[in-house]
Protein backbone atom coordinates (compact mmCIF):
# COMPACT_ATOMS: atom_id res chain seq x y z
CA UNK A 1 0.00 0.00 0.00
CA UNK A 2 1.35 3.27 -1.02
CA UNK A 3 1.32 6.07 1.53
CA UNK A 4 0.96 9.78 0.75
CA UNK A 5 4.47 10.36 1.87
CA UNK A 6 5.68 8.00 -0.77
CA UNK A 7 3.94 9.71 -3.70
CA UNK A 8 6.62 10.95 -6.06
CA UNK A 9 7.02 14.66 -6.80
CA UNK A 10 6.22 14.05 -10.48
CA UNK A 11 2.93 12.35 -9.59
CA UNK A 12 2.10 15.16 -7.22
CA UNK A 13 2.62 17.71 -9.98
CA UNK A 14 0.34 15.84 -12.34
CA UNK A 15 -2.42 15.66 -9.72
CA UNK A 16 -2.16 19.36 -9.00
CA UNK A 17 -2.39 20.22 -12.71
CA UNK A 18 -5.43 17.99 -13.13
CA UNK A 19 -7.10 19.58 -10.14
CA UNK A 20 -6.45 23.03 -11.56
CA UNK A 21 -7.94 21.99 -14.88
CA UNK A 22 -11.03 20.68 -13.17
CA UNK A 23 -11.38 23.88 -11.19
CA UNK A 24 -11.07 26.09 -14.31
CA UNK A 25 -13.46 23.93 -16.29
CA UNK A 26 -15.86 23.93 -13.40
CA UNK A 27 -15.80 27.68 -13.07
CA UNK A 28 -16.40 28.11 -16.82
CA UNK A 29 -19.19 25.63 -16.75
CA UNK A 30 -20.69 27.34 -13.78
CA UNK A 31 -20.51 30.76 -15.41
CA UNK A 32 -22.18 29.47 -18.55
CA UNK A 33 -24.82 27.74 -16.51
CA UNK A 34 -25.55 30.87 -14.52
CA UNK A 35 -25.69 33.25 -17.49
CA UNK A 36 -27.08 30.84 -19.99
CA UNK A 37 -24.89 32.39 -22.76
CA UNK A 38 -21.70 31.61 -24.62
CA UNK A 39 -19.08 34.50 -24.71
CA UNK A 40 -18.65 36.17 -28.15
CA UNK A 41 -15.55 38.22 -29.06
CA UNK A 42 -15.97 41.51 -31.05
CA UNK A 43 -14.52 41.61 -34.57
CA UNK A 44 -11.62 43.94 -35.44
CA UNK A 45 -12.59 47.16 -37.25
CA UNK A 46 -12.25 46.95 -41.04
CA UNK A 47 -13.17 49.66 -43.53
CA UNK A 48 -13.93 48.70 -47.11
CA UNK A 49 -12.69 51.85 -48.88
CA UNK A 50 -11.48 52.27 -52.47
CA UNK A 51 -7.71 52.05 -52.66
CA UNK A 52 -5.79 54.93 -54.27
CA UNK A 53 -4.08 53.88 -57.50
CA UNK A 54 -0.32 53.65 -57.53
CA UNK A 55 1.97 55.39 -59.99
CA UNK A 56 4.09 52.43 -61.06
CA UNK A 57 2.29 51.91 -64.38
CA UNK A 58 2.67 55.55 -65.34
CA UNK A 59 6.31 55.68 -64.31
CA UNK A 60 7.25 52.51 -66.22
CA UNK A 61 5.81 53.98 -69.41
CA UNK A 62 7.23 57.52 -69.22
CA UNK A 63 10.65 56.95 -67.63
CA UNK A 64 12.43 56.02 -70.89
CA UNK A 65 11.46 59.43 -72.28
CA UNK A 66 13.00 61.38 -69.37
CA UNK A 67 16.72 62.13 -69.46
CA UNK A 68 19.43 63.87 -67.51
CA UNK A 69 21.06 66.85 -69.27
CA UNK A 70 24.69 67.66 -68.59
CA UNK A 71 26.07 70.97 -69.80
CA UNK A 72 29.68 71.89 -70.31
CA UNK A 73 30.99 75.43 -70.47
CA UNK A 74 34.45 76.91 -70.90
CA UNK A 75 36.03 78.14 -67.67
CA UNK A 76 38.45 81.02 -67.81
CA UNK A 77 42.01 80.00 -67.06
CA UNK A 78 43.26 80.83 -63.60
CA UNK A 79 45.51 83.87 -63.34
CA UNK A 80 49.20 83.10 -63.64
CA UNK A 81 50.34 86.08 -61.58
CA UNK A 82 50.20 84.25 -58.29
CA UNK A 83 46.90 85.68 -57.18
CA UNK A 84 45.34 82.24 -56.73
CA UNK A 85 48.25 81.12 -54.60
CA UNK A 86 48.22 84.33 -52.62
CA UNK A 87 44.50 84.00 -52.01
CA UNK A 88 43.66 87.26 -53.72
CA UNK A 89 44.52 89.25 -50.59
CA UNK A 90 46.76 91.80 -52.26
CA UNK A 91 50.08 89.96 -51.89
CA UNK A 92 50.26 89.58 -55.67
CA UNK A 93 50.64 93.37 -55.82
CA UNK A 94 53.75 93.44 -53.66
CA UNK A 95 56.93 94.92 -55.17
CA UNK A 96 58.94 92.35 -57.10
CA UNK A 97 61.90 92.75 -54.75
CA UNK A 98 59.79 92.25 -51.62
CA UNK A 99 60.90 89.18 -49.58
CA UNK A 100 57.35 87.85 -49.31
CA UNK A 101 56.85 88.13 -53.08
CA UNK A 102 60.05 86.22 -53.76
CA UNK A 103 59.09 83.60 -51.17
CA UNK A 104 55.66 82.92 -52.68
CA UNK A 105 57.09 83.06 -56.21
CA UNK A 106 59.73 80.49 -55.36
CA UNK A 107 57.22 78.35 -53.44
CA UNK A 108 54.75 78.42 -56.31
CA UNK A 109 57.42 77.61 -58.86
CA UNK A 110 58.58 74.65 -56.79
CA UNK A 111 55.03 73.36 -56.52
CA UNK A 112 54.56 73.82 -60.27
CA UNK A 113 57.36 71.34 -60.87
CA UNK A 114 55.86 68.84 -58.45
CA UNK A 115 52.18 69.03 -59.32
CA UNK A 116 50.23 70.17 -62.37
CA UNK A 117 47.58 71.51 -60.02
CA UNK A 118 49.68 74.62 -59.53
CA UNK A 119 50.44 75.14 -63.21
CA UNK A 120 48.40 76.94 -65.86
CA UNK A 121 44.94 75.49 -66.16
CA UNK A 122 43.69 74.56 -69.58
CA UNK A 123 40.45 75.87 -70.97
CA UNK A 124 38.78 72.56 -71.81
CA UNK A 125 35.01 72.67 -71.26
CA UNK A 126 33.88 71.20 -67.97
CA UNK A 127 30.48 70.24 -66.58
CA UNK A 128 28.95 73.36 -65.08
CA UNK A 129 25.24 72.48 -64.96
CA UNK A 130 23.02 69.44 -64.72
CA UNK A 131 19.28 69.29 -65.13
CA UNK A 132 16.52 67.18 -66.60
CA UNK A 133 14.65 66.98 -69.88
CA UNK A 134 12.28 64.80 -71.89
CA UNK A 135 11.81 63.66 -75.47
CA UNK A 136 8.85 65.04 -77.40
CA UNK A 137 9.48 63.21 -80.69
CA UNK A 138 10.80 59.84 -81.79
CA UNK A 139 13.55 61.49 -83.84
CA UNK A 140 15.25 62.98 -80.79
CA UNK A 141 13.92 66.47 -80.02
CA UNK A 142 13.85 67.10 -76.29
CA UNK A 143 12.79 69.93 -74.00
CA UNK A 144 14.56 71.40 -70.98
CA UNK A 145 14.98 74.80 -69.27
CA UNK A 146 16.91 77.69 -70.75
CA UNK A 147 18.69 78.24 -67.43
CA UNK A 148 20.01 74.66 -67.60
CA UNK A 149 21.71 75.09 -71.00
CA UNK A 150 22.58 78.78 -70.71
CA UNK A 151 26.21 79.54 -71.65
CA UNK A 152 26.81 75.89 -72.53
CA UNK A 153 29.12 74.85 -75.37
CA UNK A 154 28.59 71.08 -75.20
CA UNK A 155 25.60 69.02 -74.16
CA UNK A 156 25.28 65.37 -73.13
CA UNK A 157 22.08 63.45 -72.55
CA UNK A 158 22.08 60.52 -70.12
CA UNK A 159 19.35 58.08 -71.05
CA UNK A 160 17.21 56.02 -68.70
CA UNK A 161 19.07 52.87 -69.82
CA UNK A 162 22.48 54.38 -69.01
CA UNK A 163 23.52 55.42 -72.52
CA UNK A 164 25.21 58.79 -72.99
CA UNK A 165 24.46 60.68 -76.21
CA UNK A 166 25.69 64.01 -77.51
CA UNK A 167 23.06 66.66 -78.17
CA UNK A 168 23.01 69.95 -80.04
CA UNK A 169 21.17 73.12 -79.08
CA UNK A 170 18.29 73.97 -81.41
CA UNK A 171 17.03 77.14 -79.74
CA UNK A 172 16.23 78.92 -76.49
CA UNK A 173 13.59 81.33 -75.21
CA UNK A 174 14.77 83.15 -72.06
CA UNK A 175 11.40 84.89 -71.61
CA UNK A 176 9.71 81.55 -70.81
CA UNK A 177 12.89 79.75 -69.69
CA UNK A 178 12.56 77.00 -72.31
CA UNK A 179 15.10 75.34 -74.59
CA UNK A 180 15.11 72.57 -77.20
CA UNK A 181 17.95 70.09 -77.80
CA UNK A 182 18.31 67.46 -80.53
CA UNK A 183 19.85 64.01 -80.16
CA UNK A 184 20.74 61.92 -83.21
CA UNK A 185 20.53 58.14 -82.86
CA UNK A 186 20.02 54.97 -84.84
CA UNK A 187 16.94 53.96 -82.89
CA UNK A 188 13.65 55.71 -82.36
CA UNK A 189 13.30 57.40 -79.00
CA UNK A 190 10.46 56.89 -76.56
CA UNK A 191 8.68 60.22 -76.26
CA UNK A 192 5.77 61.81 -74.42
CA UNK A 193 3.08 64.29 -75.43
CA UNK A 194 1.74 67.48 -73.89
CA UNK A 195 -1.57 67.47 -72.03
CA UNK A 196 -4.43 69.89 -72.44
CA UNK A 197 -3.59 71.90 -69.32
CA UNK A 198 -6.88 73.80 -69.49
CA UNK A 199 -8.40 70.65 -67.99
CA UNK A 200 -5.91 70.50 -65.12
CA UNK A 201 -7.64 71.19 -61.82
CA UNK A 202 -6.35 72.10 -58.39
CA UNK A 203 -6.14 68.81 -56.50
CA UNK A 204 -5.25 66.63 -59.50
CA UNK A 205 -2.42 64.14 -59.09
CA UNK A 206 0.93 64.88 -60.73
CA UNK A 207 4.08 62.76 -60.99
CA UNK A 208 7.43 64.56 -61.31
CA UNK A 209 10.29 62.66 -62.93
CA UNK A 210 13.80 64.07 -63.06
CA UNK A 211 17.39 63.95 -61.88
CA UNK A 212 17.68 65.79 -58.55
CA UNK A 213 21.20 66.22 -57.19
CA UNK A 214 22.58 64.04 -60.00
CA UNK A 215 21.23 60.90 -58.36
CA UNK A 216 19.70 59.55 -61.57
CA UNK A 217 16.06 58.99 -62.47
CA UNK A 218 13.91 59.88 -59.46
CA UNK A 219 10.12 59.94 -59.14
CA UNK A 220 8.02 62.02 -56.75
CA UNK A 221 4.27 62.54 -56.62
CA UNK A 222 1.94 65.25 -55.36
CA UNK A 223 -1.04 67.34 -56.38
CA UNK A 224 -1.67 70.57 -58.23
CA UNK A 225 -1.70 73.19 -55.47
CA UNK A 226 -2.65 76.27 -57.50
CA UNK A 227 -2.78 77.71 -61.00
CA UNK A 228 -1.85 81.03 -62.59
CA UNK A 229 1.02 81.80 -60.23
CA UNK A 230 3.10 84.91 -60.93
CA UNK A 231 6.53 84.60 -59.30
CA UNK A 232 8.21 87.52 -61.07
CA UNK A 233 10.30 85.29 -63.30
CA UNK A 234 9.22 86.97 -66.54
CA UNK A 235 6.51 88.84 -68.42
CA UNK A 236 4.57 85.67 -69.23
CA UNK A 237 4.39 84.09 -65.76
CA UNK A 238 1.48 81.67 -65.52
CA UNK A 239 2.93 78.83 -63.48
CA UNK A 240 1.24 75.70 -62.18
CA UNK A 241 2.13 75.21 -58.52
CA UNK A 242 2.62 71.63 -57.36
CA UNK A 243 3.62 70.07 -54.05
CA UNK A 244 5.60 67.12 -55.43
CA UNK A 245 9.18 67.12 -54.15
CA UNK A 246 11.23 69.09 -56.69
CA UNK A 247 14.88 69.90 -56.02
CA UNK A 248 17.96 71.18 -57.82
CA UNK A 249 18.51 69.03 -60.88
CA UNK A 250 14.77 68.61 -61.48
CA UNK A 251 14.81 71.76 -63.64
CA UNK A 252 13.54 70.98 -67.13
CA UNK A 253 11.93 67.74 -66.04
CA UNK A 254 8.27 66.93 -66.71
CA UNK A 255 5.28 66.77 -64.37
CA UNK A 256 2.87 64.10 -65.65
CA UNK A 257 -0.80 63.47 -65.14
CA UNK A 258 -2.00 59.91 -64.54
CA UNK A 259 -2.37 59.41 -68.31
CA UNK A 260 1.37 59.93 -68.79
CA UNK A 261 0.93 63.34 -70.44
CA UNK A 262 3.09 66.35 -69.59
CA UNK A 263 1.03 68.98 -67.77
CA UNK A 264 4.01 71.18 -66.93
CA UNK A 265 7.79 71.59 -66.97
CA UNK A 266 9.39 71.93 -63.54
CA UNK A 267 11.26 75.22 -63.49
CA UNK A 268 11.47 76.86 -60.08
CA UNK A 269 10.95 76.16 -56.39
CA UNK A 270 10.25 78.33 -53.37
CA UNK A 271 12.95 77.36 -50.92
CA UNK A 272 14.18 79.49 -48.00
CA UNK A 273 16.59 76.68 -47.09
CA UNK A 274 17.69 75.61 -50.58
CA UNK A 275 15.82 72.29 -50.38
CA UNK A 276 12.31 71.15 -51.13
CA UNK A 277 9.53 72.63 -49.00
CA UNK A 278 6.64 71.46 -51.14
CA UNK A 279 6.21 74.55 -53.33
CA UNK A 280 7.33 74.04 -56.93
CA UNK A 281 6.39 75.83 -60.13
CA UNK A 282 5.92 74.32 -63.59
CA UNK A 283 5.52 75.99 -66.98
CA UNK A 284 2.07 74.99 -68.32
CA UNK A 285 1.99 72.55 -71.21
CA UNK A 286 0.10 74.97 -73.47
CA UNK A 287 2.80 77.63 -73.12
CA UNK A 288 5.59 75.11 -73.60
CA UNK A 289 4.04 73.56 -76.68
CA UNK A 290 3.71 76.89 -78.49
CA UNK A 291 7.26 77.93 -77.68
CA UNK A 292 8.77 74.54 -78.48
CA UNK A 293 7.07 74.40 -81.88
CA UNK A 294 8.54 77.82 -82.75
CA UNK A 295 12.01 76.82 -81.56
CA UNK A 296 12.01 73.64 -83.63
CA UNK A 297 10.76 75.49 -86.69
CA UNK A 298 12.82 78.70 -86.53
CA UNK A 299 15.26 78.35 -83.63
CA UNK A 300 13.66 81.40 -81.99
CA UNK A 301 10.25 82.71 -80.91
CA UNK A 302 8.39 85.54 -82.64
CA UNK A 303 5.86 87.40 -80.50
CA UNK A 304 3.27 90.04 -81.19
CA UNK A 305 3.98 93.59 -79.99
CA UNK A 306 1.48 96.28 -79.05
CA UNK A 307 4.01 98.95 -78.10
CA UNK A 308 2.46 100.21 -74.87
CA UNK A 309 3.62 100.40 -71.27
CA UNK A 310 0.95 99.19 -68.84
CA UNK A 311 0.15 99.01 -65.15
CA UNK A 312 -2.57 97.37 -62.99
CA UNK A 313 -5.99 98.91 -62.44
CA UNK A 314 -6.40 99.45 -58.69
CA UNK A 315 -9.69 100.14 -56.93
CA UNK A 316 -8.83 103.83 -56.64
CA UNK A 317 -7.98 104.03 -60.35
CA UNK A 318 -11.21 102.23 -61.28
CA UNK A 319 -13.19 104.67 -59.11
CA UNK A 320 -11.46 107.66 -60.65
CA UNK A 321 -12.35 106.52 -64.18
CA UNK A 322 -15.88 105.33 -63.48
CA UNK A 323 -15.13 101.62 -63.92
CA UNK A 324 -17.29 99.10 -62.10
CA UNK A 325 -14.41 96.66 -61.48
CA UNK A 326 -10.64 96.55 -61.24
CA UNK A 327 -10.00 94.52 -64.40
CA UNK A 328 -7.99 95.59 -67.40
CA UNK A 329 -4.57 97.06 -68.14
CA UNK A 330 -3.99 100.81 -67.79
CA UNK A 331 -1.81 102.31 -70.53
CA UNK A 332 0.82 104.48 -68.88
CA UNK A 333 2.60 105.26 -72.14
CA UNK A 334 2.18 104.52 -75.84
CA UNK A 335 5.57 104.21 -77.55
CA UNK A 336 6.12 106.47 -80.55
CA UNK A 337 6.97 103.70 -83.02
CA UNK A 338 4.51 101.15 -81.63
CA UNK A 339 1.37 99.81 -83.34
CA UNK A 340 -0.75 100.95 -80.40
CA UNK A 341 0.05 104.64 -80.76
CA UNK A 342 -0.36 104.50 -84.53
CA UNK A 343 -3.87 103.09 -83.97
CA UNK A 344 -4.74 105.90 -81.52
CA UNK A 345 -4.13 104.22 -78.15
CA UNK A 346 -2.87 106.78 -75.64
CA UNK A 347 -1.88 107.10 -72.00
CA UNK A 348 -4.88 106.82 -69.69
CA UNK A 349 -6.73 104.27 -71.82
CA UNK A 350 -7.66 100.99 -70.16
CA UNK A 351 -7.44 97.92 -72.40
CA UNK A 352 -10.32 95.61 -71.49
CA UNK A 353 -10.44 93.01 -74.29
CA UNK A 354 -8.33 91.82 -77.23
CA UNK A 355 -10.18 90.03 -80.03
CA UNK A 356 -13.06 89.39 -77.65
CA UNK A 357 -10.85 87.86 -74.94
CA UNK A 358 -11.13 89.57 -71.57
CA UNK A 359 -8.02 91.27 -70.20
CA UNK A 360 -8.10 90.82 -66.43
CA UNK A 361 -4.64 92.24 -65.71
CA UNK A 362 -1.46 93.56 -67.36
CA UNK A 363 0.01 90.08 -67.13
CA UNK A 364 -2.98 88.66 -69.02
CA UNK A 365 -2.57 91.29 -71.74
CA UNK A 366 1.13 90.46 -72.10
CA UNK A 367 0.31 86.77 -72.48
CA UNK A 368 -2.46 87.37 -74.99
CA UNK A 369 -0.38 89.65 -77.22
CA UNK A 370 2.78 87.54 -76.82
CA UNK A 371 0.94 84.41 -77.97
CA UNK A 372 -0.08 86.11 -81.24
CA UNK A 373 2.03 86.29 -84.35
CA UNK A 374 3.43 89.59 -85.64
CA UNK A 375 1.31 90.95 -88.47
CA UNK A 376 -1.96 89.69 -86.99
CA UNK A 377 -4.89 92.13 -87.16
CA UNK A 378 -6.67 92.49 -83.81
CA UNK A 379 -9.54 94.45 -82.26
CA UNK A 380 -8.62 96.17 -79.01
CA UNK A 381 -11.44 97.40 -76.78
CA UNK A 382 -10.64 100.40 -74.57
CA UNK A 383 -12.27 102.27 -71.71
CA UNK A 384 -11.79 105.97 -72.46
CA UNK A 385 -13.56 109.06 -71.11
CA UNK A 386 -16.19 106.99 -69.34
CA UNK A 387 -17.18 104.78 -72.29
CA UNK A 388 -15.97 101.84 -74.38
CA UNK A 389 -14.23 102.27 -77.72
CA UNK A 390 -12.72 99.77 -80.13
CA UNK A 391 -9.61 100.30 -82.24
CA UNK A 392 -8.26 98.03 -84.97
CA UNK A 393 -4.53 97.53 -85.39
CA UNK A 394 -1.88 95.19 -86.76
CA UNK A 395 0.58 93.79 -84.26
CA UNK A 396 4.28 94.42 -84.70
CA UNK A 397 7.12 92.09 -83.68
CA UNK A 398 8.41 92.25 -80.12
CA UNK A 399 11.87 93.89 -80.17
CA UNK A 400 14.79 92.13 -78.58
CA UNK A 401 15.16 94.77 -75.86
CA UNK A 402 12.73 96.91 -73.93
CA UNK A 403 11.97 100.16 -75.74
CA UNK A 404 11.18 103.25 -73.72
CA UNK A 405 9.34 106.27 -75.09
CA UNK A 406 10.47 109.74 -74.18
CA UNK A 407 8.39 111.52 -71.53
CA UNK A 408 7.95 115.12 -70.53
CA UNK A 409 10.88 116.40 -68.50
CA UNK A 410 10.50 118.51 -65.42
CA UNK A 411 11.55 122.06 -65.05
CA UNK A 412 10.00 125.89 -63.13
CA UNK A 413 1.63 127.53 -62.15
CA UNK A 414 1.27 129.07 -59.25
CA UNK A 415 2.55 127.33 -56.14
CA UNK A 416 -0.07 125.78 -53.86
CA UNK A 417 -2.79 124.88 -56.38
CA UNK A 418 -2.81 121.27 -55.09
CA UNK A 419 -2.18 121.98 -51.41
CA UNK A 420 -5.36 120.17 -50.35
CA UNK A 421 -3.91 116.98 -51.83
CA UNK A 422 -0.61 117.37 -50.05
CA UNK A 423 1.26 118.54 -53.15
CA UNK A 424 3.19 121.73 -53.88
CA UNK A 425 3.71 122.23 -57.60
CA UNK A 426 5.14 124.72 -60.06
CA UNK A 427 4.93 125.14 -63.81
CA UNK A 428 7.39 123.20 -65.94
CA UNK A 429 10.03 125.17 -67.85
CA UNK A 430 8.63 124.11 -71.18
CA UNK A 431 5.04 124.80 -70.06
CA UNK A 432 4.03 121.14 -70.29
CA UNK A 433 2.94 119.78 -66.96
CA UNK A 434 3.39 120.63 -63.29
CA UNK A 435 6.53 119.81 -61.37
CA UNK A 436 6.06 118.50 -57.81
CA UNK A 437 8.35 120.52 -55.55
CA UNK A 438 7.17 119.17 -52.18
CA UNK A 439 4.98 116.35 -50.82
CA UNK A 440 3.28 116.34 -47.40
CA UNK A 441 4.65 113.18 -45.68
CA UNK A 442 1.22 112.45 -44.14
CA UNK A 443 -0.76 112.75 -47.36
CA UNK A 444 -2.24 110.11 -49.65
CA UNK A 445 0.07 111.41 -52.35
CA UNK A 446 3.08 110.42 -50.24
CA UNK A 447 1.51 107.03 -49.43
CA UNK A 448 1.10 106.34 -53.14
CA UNK A 449 4.71 107.14 -53.92
CA UNK A 450 4.56 110.62 -55.46
CA UNK A 451 7.89 112.36 -54.96
CA UNK A 452 9.40 115.79 -55.41
CA UNK A 453 10.64 116.06 -58.97
CA UNK A 454 7.74 114.08 -60.44
CA UNK A 455 5.91 115.79 -63.30
CA UNK A 456 2.08 115.76 -63.34
CA UNK A 457 1.23 115.71 -67.03
CA UNK A 458 -2.52 115.00 -66.87
CA UNK A 459 -5.42 114.66 -64.45
CA UNK A 460 -8.25 112.34 -65.53
CA UNK A 461 -6.79 112.28 -69.06
CA UNK A 462 -6.84 116.10 -69.27
CA UNK A 463 -3.49 117.80 -69.84
CA UNK A 464 -2.61 120.19 -67.02
CA UNK A 465 -0.28 123.12 -67.58
CA UNK A 466 -1.69 125.60 -65.08
CA UNK A 467 -4.06 126.17 -62.17
CA UNK A 468 -7.11 126.56 -64.44
CA UNK A 469 -6.45 123.11 -65.95
CA UNK A 470 -6.24 121.58 -62.47
CA UNK A 471 -9.43 123.25 -61.23
CA UNK A 472 -11.37 122.15 -64.31
CA UNK A 473 -10.17 118.54 -64.07
CA UNK A 474 -11.10 118.33 -60.38
CA UNK A 475 -14.45 120.06 -60.95
CA UNK A 476 -15.38 117.71 -63.81
CA UNK A 477 -14.50 114.68 -61.69
CA UNK A 478 -16.67 115.95 -58.81
CA UNK A 479 -19.62 116.63 -61.13
CA UNK A 480 -19.33 113.07 -62.47
CA UNK A 481 -19.63 111.69 -58.93
CA UNK A 482 -16.08 110.32 -58.85
CA UNK A 483 -14.49 109.48 -55.51
CA UNK A 484 -10.96 109.83 -56.83
CA UNK A 485 -8.99 111.54 -59.58
CA UNK A 486 -6.29 109.98 -61.73
CA UNK A 487 -2.91 111.70 -61.93
CA UNK A 488 -0.54 110.85 -64.75
CA UNK A 489 3.01 111.08 -63.40
CA UNK A 490 6.23 111.24 -65.40
CA UNK A 491 9.48 110.18 -63.76
CA UNK A 492 12.82 109.14 -65.26
CA UNK A 493 11.47 108.88 -68.81
CA UNK A 494 8.58 106.62 -67.80
CA UNK A 495 4.91 107.19 -67.01
CA UNK A 496 2.57 105.80 -64.39
CA UNK A 497 -0.84 106.61 -62.96
CA UNK A 498 -1.75 107.38 -59.34
CA UNK A 499 -5.33 107.79 -58.02
CA UNK A 500 -5.90 110.29 -55.18
CA UNK A 501 -9.13 110.66 -53.19
CA UNK A 502 -11.17 113.57 -54.47
CA UNK A 503 -12.61 114.56 -51.10
CA UNK A 504 -9.24 116.03 -50.15
CA UNK A 505 -9.38 118.61 -52.96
Amino acid sequence: MTTPSKISSRTRSRLLAAAASVAIAGSIGLGAAVSGTVPVFAEAVRVEAPQAPGFADVVSKVSPAVVSVRVKAKIEAASDDGSQMFGGNGLENLPRDHPLYRFFRDFRGDQDRKSPRFGRRDQEPRVTAQGSGFFISEDGYLVTNNHVVENGVAFTVLMDDGRELDAKLIGTDPRTDLAVLKVDGDKKFTYVSFADDSKVRVGDWVVAVGNPFGLGGTVTAGIVSARGRDIGAGPYDDFIQIDAAVNRGNSGGPAFNLNGEVVGINTAIFSPSGGNVGIAFAIPASTAQEVVNDLIKDGSVSRGWLGVEIQPVTKDIADSLGLSNEKGALVSNAQDDGPGKKAGIKAGDIITTVDGKEVSSPRELARLIGAMQPGKAVDVQLWRNGKSETVKLTLGELPGGDKQASATQSGPIEPGSLDDMGLTVTRADDGKGLVVTDVDPGSDAADRGIQAGDVITAINSMEVNGSQDVEKALSDAAKSGRNAVLFQISRNDSNRFVALPLQQG
